[in-house]
């Protein structure tokens, strides 16, 4: 401490110091939690409390959940935490029951990788950190409701987890209801005979292994061979969503590689129609429902089917949004996964043995047979990402199969390639190639010298003869050509017209049909890793799937020895997932007693994403206790049930980060909508307003090598940065202990206090826009804190400073506007312009000999959602006994609001000549008078006429001269 320091504390022992900040802030968060200040009450149940509180409107406000980093926090991540909070604040004093908590998503892979490094068990440095992070939150002042608090850890808490999975598994999407129904009741169909079963059979003839292969196509939970994101580096598979643009995992950026496994899986894409409808009544930034559009990917278009020669029985089918250019297509493209070119020629597959006669030579890859370059080119495509495919590459690769298919509408012998670009994951997995109107089907077409065929009237001067383009024509709105058959043509016809007269062709033949087709691919639900939620699932000897019957949830995660999934060489894709939990014999291998006796059944040693537990946490919030239900319907429609406005119900405000636009939301949603349908739930949306806020960036320093240096050690010198001596780079990015960068908020609180750094992170900008740290720009929000202290409490004495007299007219018009915008600025989540406005009235009220008490009252009633602690402390002072944290919140007085007068500017010839101070309401006819009689006016006038006079009152007079 220097000595000036020491002096200014002794001339002022009662200043608002760091340590006296501490001090305050400290005995008001035990006096919180001691006096249960944040505990919303439920309208039944153990969470139950004053009906006089439930009676008024409720607000539910939540942030997304955290991940307990056992780094810990940075000023960064709090951003969103003190947004809600202050948000929950101003409204409890505004008269609401106010329901606002923080639970802990702790389930994942960087708990399990750290066990595996350590040999820590993931729980014990899991609950470590949230330890860890709950007492830097609890710094902060954030009103929480404790009690309501979980971590998706708890068996209690993933209890409910697995049932909902249950629910889900033991449920089918009826198309004609729109909505899922228990898999019962499509058993009751089939035993009826009402439903037919796929396939020739009855559902009485069927065995028990048979059944459960026809219900497991319609479960909405299953479990497929399919093909997955295998990551050998991580030793498990990955959702589409976890591999990044270029092939990666991401997390640890090992390579990824399509492989064929069985996996769980949930069938979202039953769901896609209403997740797409549904969005139109959410109040979300429309960048994010747009997000959420395009990965659903709705497209209206025809399914067509063409024969293939020589296979009487096979047929590749194609999903186009163009059936209008059907007689355009020169080839066929499938995937390389697909089964027509995955099976062999006596398996269903359409290969052959050898080349046809006359095979291009460009059309083998260099191979000796169709089935070579089909099986090489597939090992080639498997070591791709779904984006490195797509992408607009210059050069397009495939191989010929050596199967020619019949064009349907002008039997027309087609060639089929297979080709990276198509994806099995989209549509059919096959494509009709019609190169002069696609530009990548024209780049493949150049490449393998393939013919082209204009039927869509180009709109230039380009002819209609492909092979003199250097680009496709693709149109919409343009004629259509050359598109004559024996039965059908659509010459003369506009695209959409021909588009509907195609489809009404195809399905008279019964060779397509109109038809909707979605980008959405149903959600891979396994993981090979040991830090995850269990399966309530055990096989029979048979490999029947059955589920756990309810009395026996949770089944908890057992204990291993190795908590690592068996890793392989990052670039080998000929390897196979092992799972931490198949080694434990004793806890796979099991005898139960699921209802027809005890019988030896096996696990399932697959666990559930880490997306499972934030897809339904919301509902817990409501009934965190509840060990017989998962949520009450009292509590849950109380607090999310559909209501005016907001016809999907949902939480009232919902504050996260912009990058879960997909995963975290769309699932989530997803689960909402089966919940709702079984009639567990009232609300059929999780969220109704989302919010996201942006992110507190750092500068990163880098040396000459580009690792980063620590930024508290860089010296600024001439414009240039400096490290040890030696000159760094500086780029703005993300903060974090990796990047050298990172400043905690227990620095922060310890050098201001949490209410300053509150402040400060409210005041840095909006709240949707990111911003740059800045610690020197902290003090200045310290400094407002100070002149807030000294307006009411003496620094000498400690003694108050507030008159019991009444303010004058100036003060109560600066009260005023400053409530009526702060009130504004906090339900509208501005409080950088709240906090302007609060400064502006506090430097104000410092300029007064005196400060009336009812002034430095509302002062602190409008600073108490921002700055509670502060707030509290000086509420006490001024002699009241209650918390500030349920007081009401200032409501201002229309009449101050309006100015006692405004400034007109008087025009003439577009030039000022005069400047009046005239009364707000005056009209036009008196201001035009005022005006004309004013002497600048007259003498700019100068004896000249008057051809117009324009009057805008208040404000403006315009004086056009004759």
């Amino acid at each position: 401490m220097s000595e000036t320091n020491t002096a200014a504390e002794v001339a002022a022992p009662h200043r608002y110091t760091a340590a006296l900040a501490a001090d305050i802030e400290a005995r008001w968060q035990d006096f919180w939690d001691a006096d249960g200040t944040y505990e919303a009450p439920n309208p039944s149940g153990d969470l139950a409390g004053d009906p006089a509180v439930v009676a008024r409107p409720k607000k539910f406000i939540m942030d997304m959940f955290p991940y307990p980093s056992g780094a810990g926090l940075h000023v960064g991540h709090p951003l969103g935490y003190i947004a809600t909070d202050v948000y929950a604040r101003y409204h409890r004093m505004t008269g609401h029951n106010v329901l606002h908590t923080l639970g802990f998503d702790a389930f994942g892979l960087p708990a399990e990788q750290y066990a595996v490094q350590t040999g820590t068990h993931p729980r014990v440095s899991t609950e470590a950190n949230i330890e860890n992070m709950k007492a830097q939150l609890r710094r902060l002042g954030l009103g929480h409701d404790k009690r309501r608090s979980f971590e998706t850890i708890d068996p209690e808490y993933y209890k409910w987890t697995q049932w909902i999975f249950l629910q889900i598994f033991n449920s089918w999407y009826d198309e004609d209801a729109k909505k899922a129904r228990p898999i019962a009741e499509l058993v009751a169909l089939f035993e009826s005979g009402e439903r037919a079963v796929e396939g020739d059979r009855p559902w009485n003839e069927l065995t028990a292994a048979e059944r459960s292969d026809v219900l497991g196509r319609h479960r909405l939970a299953y479990a497929s061979d399919a093909p997955v994101n295998w990551c050998p580096g991580l030793g498990t598979v990955l959702a589409n969503e976890e591999v990044t643009s270029d092939g990666r995992s991401e997390r640890g950026n090992f390579p990824v590689f399509k492989s064929k496994l069985r996996q769980w899986n949930m069938r979202i894409t039953a769901y896609a129609d209403r997740l797409l409808d549904d969005l139109d009544a959410l109040d979300w930034p429309e960048a994010i429902k747009l997000q959420q559009r395009n990965w659903i990917g709705r497209s209206v278009g025809a399914r067509v089917d063409f024969p293939v020669e020589g296979h009487p029985d096979a047929a590749v089918t194609v999903f186009t949004t163009r059936q209008d250019t059907l007689f355009g297509a020169t080839y066929l493209v499938v995937a390389p996964e697909h089964q027509l070119v995955v099976s062999d020629g006596e398996n269903g597959g359409i290969v052959p043995a050898a080349w046809p006669e006359g095979t291009h030579e460009d059309w083998t890859g260099g191979h000796a047979t169709p089935a070579d370059a089909v099986a090489a080119y597939r090992k080639e495509a498997a070591a791709k990402s779904d984006v490195e495919r797509q992408a607009d590459a210059k050069e397009k690769t495939g191989v010929f199969t050596g199967a020619y298919a019949i064009n349907p509408v002008s039997g027309a012998r087609l060639p089929v390639f297979t080709a990276d670009y198509v994806l099995m994951g989209y549509g059919t997995g096959a494509i009709m190639a019609v190169p002069a109107h696609d530009s990548r089907d024209f780049a493949f077409a150049r490449a393998f010298d393939l013919p082209m065929r204009c039927v869509v009237q180009p709109a230039d001067d380009r002819g209609t003869d492909p092979s003199t383009w250097t680009e496709s024509f693709d149109s919409y709105d343009a004629e259509i050509i050359a598109s004559a058959g024996p039965d059908v043509s659509l010459d003369g016809l506009t695209v959409p017209e021909a588009k509907d007269r195609m489809a009404a062709w195809l399905t008279e033949r019964g060779i397509g049909e109109a038809t909707v087709n979605f980008r959405l691919r149903d959600w891979l639900f396994s993981r090979q890793r040991y830090w995850g939620e269990p399966f309530p699932i055990v096989y029979d000897e048979a490999g029947v799937a059955h589920p756990l019957p309810e009395s026996m949830l949770p089944l908890e995660l057992p204990e291993v020895e190795d908590y690592s999934p068996r890793t392989f060489d990052p670039d080998d894709a000929d390897t196979s997932p092992e799972t931490p939990l198949s080694r434990n014999e004793d806890w796979v291998h099991v005898e139960l007693d699921l209802g027809d006796g005890v019988k030896r059944y096996r696990r399932e040693t697959n666990t559930m994403p880490n997306w499972a537990g934030s897809c339904w946490y919301e509902l817990r919030y409501l009934d965190p206790h509840n060990s017989e239900r998962l949520v009450s319907a009292d509590a849950e429609r109380y607090w999310m049930g559909p209501r005016e406005g907001q016809p999907h119900g949902g939480v009232d405000l919902y504050v996260g980060g912009a990058e879960h636009a997909v995963l975290h939301l769309l699932y989530a949603r997803f689960w909402s909508k089966v919940l709702f349908d079984l009639g567990h739930i009232s609300s059929a949306e999780p969220f109704h307003k989302l919010y996201n806020q942006g992110m507190i960036q750092a500068y990163v320093y880098r040396d000459a090598r580009g690792i980063p240096v620590t930024a508290t050690e860089v010296e600024e010198r001439d414009g240039s940065f400096y490290h040890q001596g030696e000159k760094v780079s500086r780029l703005l990015g993300k903060m974090g202990k990796s990047l050298k960068n990172a400043v905690t908020p227990d620095e922060i609180c310890a050098e201001y206090g949490a209410d300053t750094l509150r402040l400060y992170e409210m005041a840095m900008g909006p709240l949707d826009v990111s911003r740059p740290w800045d610690t020197r720009a902290v003090v200045g929000q310290y400094r407002l804190l100070q002149r807030l202290w000294r307006n009411v409490v003496d620094e000498a004495t400690g003694e108050l400073t507030v008159v019991d007299a009444e303010p004058d007219d100036a003060t109560l018009r600066a009260l005023h506007k400053a409530v009526d915008g702060v009130a504004q600025d906090m339900a509208n989540l501005r409080f950088n312009t709240a906090i302007a406005k609060v400064t502006e009235l506090n430097n104000f009220v410092t300029k007064l000999d005196e400060v009336p008490r009812s002034v430095a009252e509302r002062m602190v009633l409008l600073v108490a959602p921002l700055a509670p602690h502060i707030a509290e402390e000086l509420w006490r002072k001024l002699g009241r006994t209650g918390s500030v944290v349920h007081e009401d919140f200032p409501v201002a007085d229309p009449a101050y609001l309006v100015d006692e007068a405004v400034t007109c500017v008087v025009q003439i010839k577009g030039k000022v000549k005069a400047r009046l101070e005239v009364a707000p309401a005056i009209s036009d006819e008196e201001l035009e008078k005022v005006a004309l009689a004013d002497p600048a006016v007259i003498a700019a006038l100068g004896g000249a006429g008057i051809r117009k006079v324009i009057v805008r009152a208040p404000k403006l007079v315009n004086i056009v001269p004759a």
